[in-house]
């Protein structure tokens, strides 16, 4: 009942009292079944279009960084991570599905993180049972648990493809047990169907305390102080960069085990960022020339334009 008031409601536009004469129940009731089905999450809400504030941002950011695409996501007026994931899962949700629903893209290669997790999470379900998803970096963490934040399965129900998982850590514990993971024949396999994919989906990831890849474990303290030693300030699909894009000299980055940036160099890079706390991770990310298509939210967006000294570019 709640799910045919809300269709009543949101979709054929009558209102409560409406509602409440043709199925014979009381407006209180009717407003209390349209208000379950908001909490309970059947009802989705769409805002077409961004602020002209936002537009101007990625005008700018666009031509700084000669991206195919760029989309803001509005601030929600909440100066935190999670509102800001929030706004980027909504926009970068519609945009993706936009493209695993274009035939032309047959195979997509995915990264991990909670900006693109809760981006599949918001994605709405499309029919592409002929779609692989493929893993392009380790699906694992170094103690071999499912790391949370991999999308591959998530993705697999939302489309109805094949999922492929490359069932190594992130991250190897040394540069020998990375060599052995890949002398795995299943391994190369995997690795050299991902490296075939047509679109590529992935986060950006910071190595400050909030960040994932310390939250989950996934590198210790002391190597963390490491990489801000080496002048590290971002992890692109498992390999750590300096501000201005370029390699940093760590081990840790030989340790990845998954697809190198440089392999999908030149194809179209999707890459998702949120929060304040990936302010240079993502500039870094940028520089590296290896994105195509940014989805950012606008604080971050704005710092990021602060950062480089470019003046937004006003919308006609």
């Amino acid at each position: 009942m709640a799910i045919r008031a809300a269709w009543m409601s949101f979709v054929g536009g009558a209102t409560q009292g409406e509602i409440a004469e043709r199925l014979g129940m009381s407006s209180a009731k009717i407003h209390r079944l349209i208000s379950h089905a908001q909490k309970s999450g059947l009802v989705r809400f769409r805002v077409e279009g961004r602020p002209s504030e936002c537009l101007e941002l990625e005008g700018s950011i666009c031509d700084a960084f000669g991206l195919s695409s760029c989309l803001i996501a509005p601030d929600l007026g909440h100066d935190d991570e999670t509102a800001a994931i929030r706004a980027v899962a909504e926009v970068a949700s519609a945009h993706l599905a936009n493209f695993l629903s274009n035939a032309s893209v047959a195979q997509v290669g995915v990264g991990m993180g909670r900006t693109l997790k809760a981006t599949v999470e918001a994605m709405p379900k499309i029919q592409r049972p002929d779609l692989r998803v493929i893993s392009i970096s380790g699906s694992l963490t170094r103690k071999l648990s499912a790391n949370p934040y991999d999308v591959v399965q998530q993705m697999v129900e939302r489309t109805g493809g094949e999922g492929y998982y490359l069932p190594v850590p992130y991250l190897a514990e040394s540069a020998g047990e990375k060599a052995m993971f890949l002398s795995q024949k299943s391994v190369q396999a995997m690795l050299d169907l991902a490296r075939s994919s047509d679109l590529f989906v992935i986060g950006i990831g910071s190595i400050e305390d909030e960040g994932h890849l310390v939250r989950r474990g996934l590198i210790s303290q002391a190597e963390q102080a490491r990489l801000i030693e080496d002048g590290a300030c971002g992890d692109l699909m498992g390999r750590f960069v300096d501000v201005d894009g370029n390699p940093v000299p760590n081990q840790l980055g030989e340790q990845a085990v998954g697809l190198h940036y440089d392999e999908v160099r030149g194809k179209r890079v999707v890459a998702l960022a949120a929060g304040m706390g990936k302010r240079l991770a993502t500039l870094a990310a940028l520089r590296t020339g290896v994105v195509t298509d940014l989805v950012a939210d606008e604080a971050l967006a704005r710092a990021l334009a602060a950062e480089i000294g470019v003046k937004q570019r006003k919308t006609a």
